[in-house]
């Protein structure tokens, strides 16, 4: 199962995104209203939960300075990756995509797909307004 969200334009150079979202700290301040938990489980580690759903611990997979964060699930149950890749285009704007990739049975997609559509569209979306 492949999800992708509509590029945003982000008032932030693609250095200041990059080193935003490479801060694990940071996404807290992403996360949709209906967050249950966020703990930070080291540097390149965190833990979060929404509500009515399981907590899912995600772990830096990739950087690629300025480009590219891959975040992965730190669990081999539900393994899938969030991709954000990042454009630069202009000196203090940047567009950013986040891309959901996993591997799913049917039913599971089925169940999946629009609790997680609306999660990476709301981290996308309110990058503008935390970076």
């Amino acid at each position: 199962m492949k999800i992708e969200t509509e590029k945003k334009t982000v008032n932030k150079s693609a250095e200041t995104l990059y080193n935003f979202l490479s801060d694990v700290q940071n996404f807290e301040k992403l996360m949709p209203e209906n967050i249950s938990k966020f703990e930070v489980l080291g540097d390149e580690k965190f833990l979060f939960a929404l509500k009515g759903m399981p907590e899912i611990v995600l772990k830096m997979k990739e950087k690629q300075p300025h480009d590219k964060i891959v975040l992965g699930a730190a669990s081999d149950k539900l393994p899938f990756t969030l991709t954000a890749d990042i454009d630069s285009i202009a000196e203090d704007k940047s567009e950013a995509k986040l891309t959901f990739e996993g591997e799913f049975n049917a039913m599971m997609g089925m169940m999946i797909k629009g609790p997680i559509t609306n999660f990476i569209n709301t981290l996308t979306n309110n990058m503008d307004k935390a970076v």
